[in-house]
Formats: C-alpha cells, structure tokens, sequence
C-alpha cells in the first residue's frame, strides 16, 4: 500500500514538473498607430518543448468584461525554438511569430492572461478567470487601475503597466519572475544570451503588380552569412498557383553577402479569375535562419475583368434586367388596402420556413456579387462616394482608409439589433437560420438593407437619420432611392421597425425622415443595379425587396395612395408584354410606342395617380411627345379591352 502511495506522489510530482515548464515571458498589449504589432511570448525551461496539452487565455477586466475570458489560443502543435520561446503575434509583427493570431485583438488592460493545462474548449467566451489547472498569469494594464477582483481570481498580488497609451514598451519576465516594462525582445531572450538568430527578410518595389508584369524579390539577412544559403519560398496563395507565373522559388544568398534577388513574371492569361493575392512565403527555414518578416502579400490585377451590360447608380440603365420573382409571388396583395396590405406584403418577404437569414460574415460574400461594379467586376460599388473599389479591399483592421465594409441602412444602433458570436462565421449560403417578422435580430445580416460603403464615409454617416445625413459634397445622389427603398423594406419585413417624420431620437425602432425618404424614392427610381441586386439577395435569403419589384407599393403603404386598394399594374389579358416596347427609357421629351397593332389610349400618370398627359395613337410605331417635369411617371396603354402599364423616366 505504501508503494502504491509513493508512486502516486512521484507521479504527481512528474506532472507538476513537466507542466510547470512553461511561463508568459513578454507581452505587448499596446502599440502605436493601429496596435497591429501587439504580440505575447511563451518560454519553456527546455528548447524545443511541445505546448502540446496548454490552453492560453485572456481575461477582460473591463466592467463589461466581468473578468471573463474573451479570447482563446489552443496550443497544441505547437513547439518552442531553441531558446525555449513562442512568439504569437499577426503577420505585421518582427521578427514573424511562430504562432499567428489576427491583429489588434489583444486588450489593453486592466486585464490578463493566463496559460492553462486544458483545452479552448474548457474556456467558452465569457469564463470567469480560475485558478484551478493554471500554470501561470500575468495581470497587466495601460496605466490603469489595479482590477483587485481579477488578480485574486488568479492568485496574484501584482498588476504589471506597460505605460501610457499608444507606448514603445512590452512587458517582460525577469530571471528572477519579476517584471519590468522596457523595449521589446520578440524573440529573443530578455536578459540577453541563447541562440541569435539571422533574421532574412522579404522586399519588393511595389505592392501591386499587373498580368505580364515582372518584378524582383529581394530577401535581406540582417548579418552576412558564413556559408552559401539556398533555401525556398513560395507565391501561392488560393487561386494564385504556380500557373500564374514563371520563375524559380529556390534561391541561395552567396557566403560572406547577406542578399539575393530574383525576378518573377505573372503570366497574361485569357481568364477572369478576378484580381488574386500572391503571398510571398519561406519554406522550412531553420535557425539560426528565422523569418524577419514573412507572408508578404502582392496584389494581381486581373486585366481580363467583365463590364456588365447594364449602368451603374450614377449612368443608371432600366428594363435590362429582368426580375427574378417566382410567378404570382405578388399575388395575394390584389384588392388590399392599408394595413392588410403591409401585412401581406410582410408574410411574403418574412415567411416562416422559406425566408432565411445568414451570418454578418457572409454578408461580406453577398456584397462582393450583389454590389459588384458593372463596370469592373473585380470591384465593389460603394454607396455614398459612388465609385468603384477592389473587392479584396474589405476592411479587416481598425485602419479603415482606401478599404470597405457592410454598411447598415437603417442603422443597429437605431432598430435595436447587433451581431452575436455566430455572426463571425461565414458558413456559405447553404447554411442559415430560419426567421420570421419577430426575428429582429436577423436584421443585423439583412443583405437587403446592407452596402459596400468607404472605410471612412460609414464612420462619418454614424447613425444619422436620411435627411440629416445627405451624402459626400459633390457626389450625385445615385444611392438615395436604393436606401431608401431598403429602410421601407426593413419596417415591413420586421416587427418593431417604422418609418417616421422628422428625427426621433432617443427612440430605439425608429427611422427618420419619411418625407425625404418618399423624395429620395420618387427621384431616384429602381434602375437595372438595384434589381440585379435584388436578384442576388434572394438567391442567399429566399426573399425580395418589393420596393424594386413594385415601387408604387410605397405609395400605398406611406405615401399619396395610402388607404386606395392595390392591384398590381400589369393586369392584362392575354397580351404579349414582351412584343410592346416603349423607348427610348429614361427620355428627356418623347418616347415611342412599337408593338400595338391597333388604335390605342395613352394616359401618362404621376406616381400620386393624377392624369398629366392623354394623346390617341392610331397603332404601329407611334411617338408621344411629352412634356412634363423630369420624375418617374406611369404610361397607361388601353387597346379595345386590354390594358398595359409600363413605367418610363423623364430626366
């Protein structure tokens, strides 16, 4: 019995041992500029250790954060160099990190970090700290005040300050396991000695290459090397493959230089494959060799790009697309009025079982095709600074500048819904939630009330109301309709959302102004880009903007026909629509009418429904010469007993 008891206490002094090796030696939680070079550095006793079986966790200690964890790092796989040290840190970090994480993800303080014997899995978002399997932490702040309740919750009597905000510091681990916050070693031993390491880094002209273009690496040791060094590199990346250039991938820095160059030519071919990332990247470097810098990414823009056949929202083109509706999808809104026709429309475009919801990320995805720039099919088209930008420009730093994201037409902030933890994952349009009216939550990863929008122009549009906000100085107001047709479509489609005069703040659920939004949406019509986007949206979320499909609807549910029974405007009777054409559309005067073989009444409408232009054509091609106020109207054709509406544009 004795020996059994003596070789459980070895045994768990063995382990004790063996997991004891492994201490947090340097952290930098705070940099200048965007704090993209924040890393944290592991050091096991022995080199070359598996961190096999480590968990690394984060802890808020904000109020919000509740000394919680918000971050995890599984550790497994991964191994210490030969001076015992991890180096985690993005790709913008130097000397690169052996471990990647994205940038500026670690806090500030007060908070902390801990290594744990377990798994990410142990640690859900939201853990409270613990001492229970820890190993070791540190608790550390931006000058702040000390969080007492999260340093007992570990087992500590210190919190570390690397200074001020925005500081050139790091805290770093003493021999003795004191602290001391000074100039940063990555991967280096703090009090100096171990293995020094002949950093070679990765240098080209330019960021951004063209299809033939050729261009010279060029990689760097810090020191000259002692003997000739070959080594390899690789360009791949997605899509981006060794079909896509020519050039060798092997090359060697000669004894006693620390340099070689070589030159790279990216093949012109036929096929639009979209503007690519090559990313420049070592392969299999062993110390004293490491990477200085590493994962370099070139821009390839793709000259093979395709220009659709229909305009932009600033050179708009109507009647090109066709609505991809299902037949009678509007059908069970004839003969409704007022609010039995808003909720008719709302059970088609909310309908349990058939309408979906995606994730804030794929959003990202829908956009690149809903949002595309006819003109370059490599870019997005923003709204607000109408102007086209390469879809690999998405924003994924707090550097917003020159990049894009997802803007929100009718603001969160203002309808009360936000992303959750899911939103982060882009799981493909075949994965979804389901969602109803009530579902106000899906409102967040509503594509149809999302745009690619300018880094900067959606931090200067806030939450501002339409009316207080109008748009970039000197741009055309392009977007204006689009916008306001989506916030319509997002008071119908869910429950707890309305469309108000004025601007009611402090009101969560409401949007404002309505009157400049009708005004917005009579001036600038649905054009061919807001149906194609239409399209595509319902492709991903099952359901339409009926706004596009049938803007009269607005007037019926806001605006001069509120309260009139609406019946949808092409109500004919075996009439062939496709053989009757009115154009040119959009005209500055007159149009003409082909197709109508026999004597016809041609009534012009406003879109309030009052009769501003009769005139008798007598068949075959006929011209109207219409003089009204540049606006969107409505061409009512009547044949003996059969009747078309077609919608045409004065500018």
């Amino acid at each position: 019995m004795k020996k059994k008891l003596l070789a459980v206490i070895l045994l768990f002094f063995a382990c004790t041992t063996l997991f004891s090796q492994v201490v947090i030696n340097e952290l930098d939680c705070d940099t200048p500029g965007i704090d993209d070079q924040e890393f944290i550095e592991l050091k096991s006793d022995t080199p070359n250790f598996s961190l096999d079986g480590y968990v690394l966790v984060f802890f808020n200690g904000s109020s919000s954060g509740g000394d919680s964890s918000y971050m995890t790092i599984d550790l497994d796989g991964a191994v210490t160099d030969v001076n015992g040290l991890l180096l985690i840190g993005s790709s913008t970090v130097t000397p690169f990190p052996q471990f990647l994480i994205s940038p500026n993800v670690i806090q500030n303080g007060a908070d902390a970090v801990a290594i744990y014997l377990g798994d990410d899995t142990d640690f859900p978002e939201g853990t409270l700290a613990t001492q229970t399997n820890l190993i070791d932490a540190l608790a550390y702040d931006t000058n702040d005040s000390d969080d007492t309740n999260l340093m007992a919750l570990l087992g500590l009597t210190e919190q570390i300050s690397e200074g001020a905000s925005n500081n050139t510091n790091s805290i770093q681990r003493n021999d003795d396991g004191s602290y001391t916050a000074t100039t940063p070693t990555p991967r280096a031993l703090n009090e100096g000695g171990g293995v020094v390491f002949n950093a070679i880094s990765i240098s080209t002209a330019l960021t951004q290459y063209g299809e033939g273009d050729t261009f010279d690496i060029t990689f760097t040791a810090q020191e000259n090397v002692t003997a000739d060094f070959q080594f390899d590199f690789t360009l791949n990346n997605g899509t981006f493959d060794t079909s896509d250039f020519t050039g060798t991938t092997t090359v060697t820095i000669p004894n006693g230089q620390n340099a070689v160059t070589t030159s790279i030519t990216i093949i012109d071919d036929a096929i639009d494959e979209g503007d690519e990332e090559l990313l420049i990247r070592f392969l299999g470097l062993e110390p004293p060799y490491i990477p200085f810098n590493n994962f370099i990414k070139i821009r390839v823009i793709d000259n093979d790009f395709t220009v659709a056949p229909f305009g932009t929202p600033i050179n708009p083109s109507y009647g090109v697309v066709e609505s991809t509706q299902p037949s009678g999808y509007y059908n069970s809104l004839d003969e409704l009025s007022d609010t039995a026709l808003r909720q008719a429309l709302q059970d088609i475009i909310a309908e349990e079982g058939v309408v979906r919801a995606q994730t804030y990320t794929d959003v990202i995805d829908i956009l690149k095709e809903a949002d595309q720039n006819p003109e370059n099919s490599n870019q997005v088209w923003l709204v607000y600074l109408e102007q086209g930008r390469a879809k690999l420009d998405f924003q994924t730093t707090s550097n917003n500048v020159g990049t894009w994201n997802r803007e929100h037409t009718f603001p969160r902030s203002r309808g009360g819904f936000d992303s959750i933890e899911e939103d982060e994952v882009g799981d493909g349009i075949d994965i979804f939630w389901n969602t109803t009216a009530d579902s106000l939550r899906h409102g967040n990863s509503d594509a149809h009330a999302l745009r690619a929008v300018d880094g900067p122009e959606n931090s200067s549009r806030g939450n501002q109301f339409y009316g207080e906000y109008n748009g970039p100085s000197g741009t055309l107001g392009g977007f204006k309709g689009d916008v306001a047709r989506s916030v319509f479509y997002m008071a119908v489609r869910y429950n707890g959302l309305e469309i108000v005069n004025g601007f009611p703040e402090g009101l969560t659920g409401q949007f404002g102004d309505l009157a400049t939004l009708l005004d917005w949406h009579r001036n600038d019509p649905p054009d061919d880009f807001e149906m194609n986007r239409n399209n595509v949206v319902y492709q991903w979320q099952f359901n339409r903007n009926p706004f596009i499909d049938q803007p009269d609807l607005v007037e019926y549910i806001w605006g001069n026909m509120v309260g009139q029974v609406w019946n949808q405007e092409l109500g004919i009777d075996d009439v062939d629509v496709a053989q009757i054409k009115v154009y040119p559309n959009p005209t500055s005067r007159g149009v003409h009418i082909s197709g109508i073989n026999n004597p016809a009444s041609v009534g012009v409408f406003a879109v309030d429904g009052r009769k501003v232009y009769t005139e008798n054509i007598s068949g075959g091609n006929s011209y109207l010469n219409i003089n009204v106020s540049p606006g969107m109207y409505l061409l009512s054709i009547v044949s003996g007993e059969r009747t078309i509406v077609k919608k045409i544009i004065v500018e």
